[in-house]
């Protein structure tokens, strides 16, 4: 057998998604929808990919040369339907001196993001077994109500009904029809040229070529869909979240098959790019985002979210909402803590309760316990940075970095105006404003002389409260 050629119909609008964004380009698990029917699709080792594009073309077409550059794309000027569809991906690869005839032509829909390589290499095989010109991808529902009915002799298939044109007894069939097909590339040819629009749509139906093929007594087989929710398409919102929500399960399934711990499967949510080394532990209410990397012995979560951000051996990461950062091995991070992009805490650092840092380097062992700032800083290791401290990067036009050395100890509720250097071993005083660079193992104090102004109170704010304790504390002084 010839490697496939798998076309791929994402022309449509998508009105009941009521979205300006074309609703293939809606994602789950961190990927778009069209972008998982691609996924599933290169399973099967396709030879042309064709994705048919219509509405929002100009959006399709840039997502996929970013995330699928090797497919082809042809457009659907008038969306006259999915046999329509279907000719001119067709005809465009014929044009290109692409010979039809000898290859399987695998036709998928965009907007069935749950749609599995198992459940493709499955009907392939079945459909070469059997000799089949057409292989109809099918499942059973308890309601099948807004799919096509598949209508059946035997084993033969010898026809599918779209609901709006099924007649009541044809409705009560809970067979239906996926909208994804295998023909023979030769008869697939040859059919759908005796497509017309004489139906309720107006509309050219790939499913008539069904019918087009049994007339003429080509063998045409329904093969069941190794999972129900495989063929589940997405119209709304309501389906976009159902949806997720599987896929959701079947990721979590996975990753706690291959020894990660989730306390609570049902409120972590994992993108398909993330990798979990086992021995991970995921608390309640904890997402992964994007290429999220976390190794054996972490532990993230309760309430975390992290994007594209790399976890180290036996971190910890608390109440944290994390972006593009490395968190080193044994680092302890949250809770209530934001590490923005840029971010790297070194292995064994910290950075506690209140935090927020950002394009910024901690290093090996180094602390940020809690309620500080810290923006476009370089801070070695061993340095512990007190609480309420500031790093003060931005002049009102220009960020500016700021220098903290090896073993530094910055003192609580310190400013650190940049650009400046503070040198190894320093320490710098609580309450200070430093402003200029500290050499390495000094002492800097930046704040003004305390003056106690004796009596004020009584004199100033005479019959408050404050007057009144004050002068109760000085009788008793007496």
């Amino acid at each position: 057998m010839r490697p496939p050629i798998v076309i791929i119909l994402a022309a449509g609008e998508g009105t009941r998604m009521k979205s300006s964004t074309p609703k293939v380009l809606h994602e789950i698990a961190g990927r778009s929808l069209l972008g998982h029917v691609i996924e599933a699709a290169a399973t099967i080792e396709p030879e042309h990919l064709v994705v048919v594009v219509g509405h929002g073309g100009e959006s399709v077409n840039a997502h996929l040369e970013e995330v699928a550059p090797w497919v082809i794309t042809v457009e659907q000027t008038e969306r006259n339907g999915t046999g329509h569809a279907v000719r001119i991906a067709l005809e465009f690869l014929v044009e290109r001196g692409v010979e039809i005839g000898e290859s399987p032509v695998v036709v998928l829909t965009g907007d069935t993001p749950l749609l599995t390589g198992a459940s493709l290499i499955n009907m392939l095989k079945q459909h070469v077994e059997a000799g089949a010109q057409a292989s109809v991808l099918t499942t059973e529902f308890d309601n099948p109500f807004g799919y096509g009915r598949i209508i059946r002799s035997g084993n033969q298939v010898v026809g599918i009904v779209e609901e709006k044109d099924a007649t009541s007894q044809q409705r009560e069939i809970r067979e239906i029809n996926s909208g994804m097909y295998s023909f023979g590339g030769a008869s697939l040819q040859e059919a759908i040229t005796g497509l017309n629009r004489n139906n309720s749509q107006g509309e050219e139906y790939l499913t008539d070529v069904i019918a087009i093929l049994t007339s003429r007594g080509e063998t045409v087989i329904g093969v069941t869909a190794q999972d129900s929710s495989d063929i589940l398409g997405i119209n709304d919102r309501a389906q976009l979240s159902c949806a997720a929500a599987i896929m959701r399960d079947r990721i979590n399934a996975n990753w706690m098959k291959a020894g990660v711990t989730m306390l609570d499967p049902a409120s972590t949510w994992i993108d398909v790019d993330a990798e979990l080394a086992p021995d991970v532990t995921l608390l309640p209410q904890t997402i992964l985002r994007g290429p999220t990397s976390i190794e054996s012995g972490a532990e993230v979560g309760p309430g975390t979210t992290l994007i594209s951000a790399e976890v180290g051996a036996n971190a910890t990461v608390r109440h944290t909402w994390a972006e593009l950062v490395v968190i080193g091995a044994g680092a302890n991070v949250g809770p209530y803590t934001y590490l923005r992009p840029g971010t790297v805490i070194g292995d064994s650092g910290k950075a506690g309760a209140f935090v927020e840092i950002k394009n910024s380097q901690l290093g090996d062992g180094s602390k940020v316990p809690h309620l500080s700032y810290v923006g476009d800083a370089t801070i070695g290791s061993g340095t512990n940075i007190g609480a309420g401290t500031i790093f003060v990067n931005y002049d009102g036009v220009e960020k500016n970095h700021t220098t903290v050395g090896d073993q530094v100890r910055v003192g609580s509720d310190n400013m650190l105006i940049a650009p400046i250097v503070i040198g190894d071993g320093a320490y710098t005083a609580a309450g200070s404003v430093i402003t200029e660079d500290v050499p390495a193992g000094s002492m800097a104090v930046a704040r003004a002389k305390q003056r106690n102004i004796l009596d004020w109170v009584l004199r100033k704010r005479p019959g408050t409260g404050s007057a009144q304790a004050a002068q109760r504390a000085t009788q008793s002084d007496k």
